[in-house]
């Protein structure tokens, strides 16, 4: 008798994977004024963001077509092995370039593990369920915010930041033993026909992108970005041109012609840039600006992705009553007053007041992510469901690649303005401001003026976030098509 997949348990595995993805991403942003410290330069710091989102956006849909064609589990199953593969290589660095280069290999892993997890949740549960499983595995994320705080402040202080990466090898391979033993699935033919052209010029489009955004930061001539801007325009249309006329394309470019779906994950796209900035920034307001160490400056956070948990499930709900426009606008204006609140604060500003401002945030995250993750699945055809899935996980990515290196060159030009104007003051210094167990040993009359400069360049970055959320306003308003789509 063949065996059938148990749920219970595949379920428990994609939580276990969502875990580890999210513990990776709280712990990073909790070390990363301690690795800048370690490491120094605060002003390349993004990268080891970006190019972690990039790898990712660049694999999303590779995996998720490779999923479709070959099946979830050796997709998944690879992916995994390459994220620990990475994890294990980024807790060895010893400098920030390598660092940086081992979170391309993490990265290129982490690629399969969201958009294929949800796919996995897409074949298991009828659509009625789907969105309660999906809040559940949403709530892996609220867990990981309590958890990788208090665990990566403890290592970083205790031990090193290299241990916060080693974390994910455990994790990992648990996943990977309980999806092998229990998830079944039909046995799929090997003649998938993999679209290289497209899939090359797709990686090209997105590398010369984040290129053009990083040159932007520190242009010396305006060479260099012009060409840039011309490879990015080149490639794309040759992209298009090439997956119209493909057999079988990594991204159907028919799919994109579907308004509601492209409505959806531009609104997508812009709310997952605003979150990477929140992310990432906060932690070092905590730290930089409050001097709160690392296990405080992490729990910063906690509140927005308790609230997310809370999000999620409101939204299952909601999907069946009301259209997806209005559940958008709902999470707007929770990001919108959020935002609002971090640009008005003052510097002496408490630290349990970021606890609202989280969760204000938080429940708008929840909301809309999970709004937009199910909703992408329901309006586009059922062979298409692997595809549309990692296209919403591919503009997730997206998004906090081109923010992460957007945020970075507001910041960084903010700091440059600062230091300009205060001889004195050196770029070393900043590296050393943001961690405040290093900040503490500073002479007290450099480290106020140096506290300004910082608190000047995360308000420059909650400015640009601002701009991102009515961006994002007006793309839902314009996108009439969502307005009368209710999933029930």
């Amino acid at each position: 008798m063949e065996k059938k997949t148990n749920t219970v348990v595949v379920t428990v595995a994609i939580f276990i994977a969502t875990f580890m993805t999210a513990i990776e991403g709280t712990i990073v942003s909790t070390a990363m004024p301690t690795i800048v410290s370690d490491l120094h330069g605060l002003n390349i710091m993004n990268w080891v963001v970006s190019i972690f989102l990039l790898m990712t956006a660049v694999s999303t849909p590779v995996y998720g077509k490779l999923a479709d064609s070959l099946g979830r589990k050796p997709i998944f199953i690879f992916g995994l092995i390459v994220f620990i593969v990475g994890s294990a290589l980024c807790g060895l660095a010893q400098n920030m370039v390598s660092l940086i280069i081992f979170r391309v290999i993490q990265g290129l892993g982490a690629g399969a593990i969201q958009p294929v997890s949800f796919t996995i949740i897409a074949d298991i549960y009828p659509i009625e369920k789907r969105a309660k499983v999906l809040g559940f595995n949403g709530s892996a994320w609220g867990i990981a915010s309590i958890l990788a705080p208090l665990l990566g402040g403890f290592i970083v202080e205790q031990f090193s930041w290299h241990w916060v990466f080693y974390l994910n090898l455990p994790i990992g391979l648990l996943t990977i033993v309980l999806i092998m033993v229990f998830l079944r699935e039909p046995r799929r033919k090997m003649n998938t026909i993999i679209d290289y052209k497209g899939t090359s010029l797709l990686v090209i489009f997105l590398v010369v992108i984040m290129l053009l955004l990083q040159e932007l930061g520190q242009i010396q001539n305006w060479f260099l970005p012009v060409i840039l801007v011309l490879l990015a325009i080149g490639s794309g249309l040759l992209f298009w041109h090439v997956e119209q006329n493909s057999q079988d394309p990594i991204l159907p470019v028919s799919i994109l012609k579907n308004k509601q779906f492209l409505g959806i994950n531009v609104v997508t796209l812009l709310i997952s840039g605003f979150l990477i900035g929140f992310e990432f920034y906060l932690p070092i307001w905590m730290q930089g600006i409050l001097g709160e160490p690392a296990t405080a400056a992490g729990f910063a956070v906690t509140p927005s992705s308790i609230l997310w948990i809370l999000g999620s499930f409101v939204t299952g709900h909601l999907l069946t009553k009301i259209s997806i426009q209005k559940i958008l606008y709902l999470s707007l204006s929770f990001l919108l007053v959020g935002n609002l609140l971090l640009i008005v604060v003052p510097e002496s500003t408490p630290f349990l007041f970021f606890f609202l401002i989280a969760a204000l945030c938080g429940f708008g995250f929840g909301t809309a992510i999970t709004a937009t993750a199910v909703a992408s699945q329901t309006v586009v055809s059922k062979e298409n469901i692997g595809v549309a899935t990692s296209f919403n996980s591919l503009v997730k990515y997206l998004g906090q690649t081109m923010m992460v290196s957007i945020f970075g060159i507001v910041f960084n030009m903010y700091v440059a303005k600062g230091l300009d104007g205060q001889p004195n003051l050196t770029q070393a210094m900043m590296n050393k401001v943001v961690n405040s167990a290093d900040a503490k040993k500073m002479d007290p009359t450099l480290l106020a003026p140096l506290q300004n400069i910082l608190f000047s360049a995360l308000k420059g970055v909650f400015y640009a976030s601002i701009v991102v959320i009515i961006i994002a306003f007006f793309v839902n308003l314009m996108n009439r098509a969502q307005r009368e789509s209710k999933l029930g």
